[in-house]
């Protein structure tokens, strides 16, 4: 079970953070900020992509980020290509809807797209699709040795940066 093993994960190596779960679907971006009562922004989604030579990698971004298709190809040297279900399962050891940077079947390079930076507080899933956990972005950096990238589109002129829990 891939939540067990992100909770091991944590048992094991960085104990002062905690896997939560919820009754409630956190298997996109949107049901994920409904279930925690936060803007879309502050939900740290984990990406699967292909590189050359079979080699695939995790990107991590805020949840309403969107891929910059030039950006990503200047810094990877070769096309955006997300992995097929099956890929990602087999090279994470976690389901669509619940994959994440913690617990992973195998060793993967990790990069944080800089957008998380917008946020005090992140949540990324933890191997479910309905669990997180609650960190900031440099926990979540040291704990991935993720590297920092800017891969993401520009937010449009006039949308402010939402720090805060959605209006009820």
């Amino acid at each position: 079970m891939s939540v067990e093993d992100v909770k091991r994960f944590f048992q094991d190596h960085h104990p002062n953070f905690q896997v939560m779960e919820v009754s409630e679907s956190t298997a996109t971006v949107e049901l994920a900020a409904k279930a925690l009562g936060v803007k879309p922004g502050l939900i740290a989604k984990t990406l699967s992509f292909k590189l050359k030579d079979d080699q695939s990698i995790l990107l991590v971004t805020k949840g309403d980020a969107r891929i910059d298709n030039r950006k990503y190809k200047d810094y990877f040297k070769v096309k955006a290509a997300m992995l097929k279900p099956d890929e990602v399962f087999k090279v994470t050891g976690h389901l669509v809807g619940g994959v994440c940077p913690f617990g992973l079947k195998n060793y993967m390079k990790i990069y944080l797209d800089q957008s998380l930076k917008d946020f005090e507080t992140i949540f990324p899933a933890a191997g479910s699709g309905n669990s997180f956990v609650k960190m900031t972005p440099d926990d979540l950096q040291e704990i991935t040795n993720g590297i920092w990238v800017d891969v993401c589109k520009e937010e449009k002129a006039g949308i402010h940066k939402d720090h805060d829990k959605m209006d009820s």
